[in-house]
């Protein structure tokens, strides 16, 4: 069995430019994070004397593009870091193995090139929107690019510029801990004695994206009230740093009389099993996703995770946290009592089984979709598979006719 490699591929309007790139995900390690490693294919006769340079830049959508008005911007974009690519500035920059393999097949046209995020950058997170919203996604987007010009402030034409999405995730940490999270609080009633206890228990603290979420609720009914119903939710917290503003989304939830109602000295103990799925949320405004490219399969945008010492309140972007919610109906006059357990939700590290199961399933799924796609096709003599990217329209840029 051959195993192919997929490069990702994509030209400026006029093709004489073209970037290739190993990958589209970028993976945050908290210490560290991966390299931007692509190559770019000129054609020599296309620069007569000039040059091509690169850009990485980032992207803010804090706000609707169709409210934006008077002048008044909901975006903001940074450019992290840039460099000329053609000529090389640096003859003697250390190529990944990926890079080696490109320019050995490319030819003496392709021009390696790196960027590095800058430390504390934030993930790629796109808040979802309604069905019939066709303005850009709200979040944060990282872009590459490249363009042809005598210097770097040179205006950038549409016909030799090309630009490529990526994302820049997180991880989870190889360890998940042994910590079980968990919750006790407890509620007394006016002109009535005794109260009601509900302790809430998680069977782990770091969940991956698909796995079922187990929560052991104990109620302890010492009141005269009894308990009509629980309710179970996962909640998915967002906090925009841009506005300061913050809002929670239910992603999963269910509803039971069982083992209700729970009466005056009696108690309850019960697991409820929710799973958070992106599928399960289609088109619902505002659910935040792990920053959506194409058509392909997204997961709920994952935890928020900082280096050791530090708060989330310290990240910027968009930091998202996940908590389990259990409410118990107590009746009309009882009223609801309710806890909150955090968290994490997050994609499995690299060299896990679960990470390989993972993977092995979207493989599946890829060879499927791309069957008879057009743009992409295999070199039978390097095993490299080659898949064009979607050109994309950057409103952002000036543009030549």
């Amino acid at each position: 069995m051959v195993v192919s490699v997929k490069v990702f591929k994509k030209a400026t309007p006029n093709g004489k430019v073209t970037f290739y790139l190993g990958r589209r995900d970028f993976i945050d390690h908290i210490d560290y994070c991966d390299p931007v490693d692509g190559v770019i294919v000129v054609e020599p006769d296309y620069l007569k004397n000039r040059k091509v340079f690169g850009q990485l830049a980032t992207t803010y959508r804090y706000g609707r593009e169709e409210d934006e008005v008077m002048g008044v911007k909901f975006s903001k974009e940074l450019i992290l870091c840039r460099e000329q690519i053609v000529p090389m500035t640096n003859p003697n920059m250390e190529m990944t193995p990926m890079q080696e393999k490109l320019v050995r097949k490319l030819g003496s046209n392709a021009h390696p090139f790196t960027f590095h995020f800058p430390a504390n950058s934030p993930s790629s997170v796109t808040l979802q929107q309604e069905g019939d919203d066709n303005g850009k996604p709200l979040g944060v987007e990282y872009t590459i690019r490249a363009f042809v010009g005598d210097s770097e402030d040179d205006r950038q034409h549409k016909r030799s510029m090309v630009s490529l999405v990526i994302k820049k995730l997180q991880y989870a940490p190889l360890n998940r801990g042994q910590r079980l999270p968990s919750s006790l609080v407890s509620k007394g009633f006016t002109f009535s004695n005794g109260k009601i206890s509900l302790e809430v228990t998680l069977d782990r603290e770091i969940y991956y994206h698909g796995e079922k979420t187990a929560a052991t609720v104990q109620v302890s009914n010492n009141s005269k009230k009894s308990v009509k119903s629980i309710k179970c939710f996962i909640v998915q917290h967002t906090e925009i740093t841009m506005v300061n503003a913050q809002f929670s989304k239910h992603v999963a939830q269910l509803e039971t009389k069982e083992g209700c109602p729970i009466t005056p000295g009696a108690n309850l103990t019960k697991t409820f099993y929710l799973i958070p799925l992106a599928a399960n949320n289609k088109d619902r405004h505002g659910i935040a996703l792990d920053g959506h490219l194409k058509d392909e399969d997204v997961n709920l945008a994952s935890s928020t995770m900082v280096q050791e010492g530090k708060s989330t309140g310290d990240a910027c972007g968009i930091v998202i946290s996940y908590s389990v919610r259990i409410k118990l109906n107590c009746g009309t006059l009882g009223g609801e009592m309710q806890t909150d357990v955090p968290f994490k939700l997050l994609q499995p590290a690299p060299g896990t089984i679960e990470k390989k199961r993972s993977n092995a399933m979207k493989k599946m799924k890829s060879i499927e979709q791309h069957r008879n796609v057009k743009g992409y096709y295999q070199d039978d003599d390097d095993n490299i598979v080659f898949e064009d990217f979607a050109k994309m329209r950057m409103n952002n840029v000036n543009m030549a006719d």
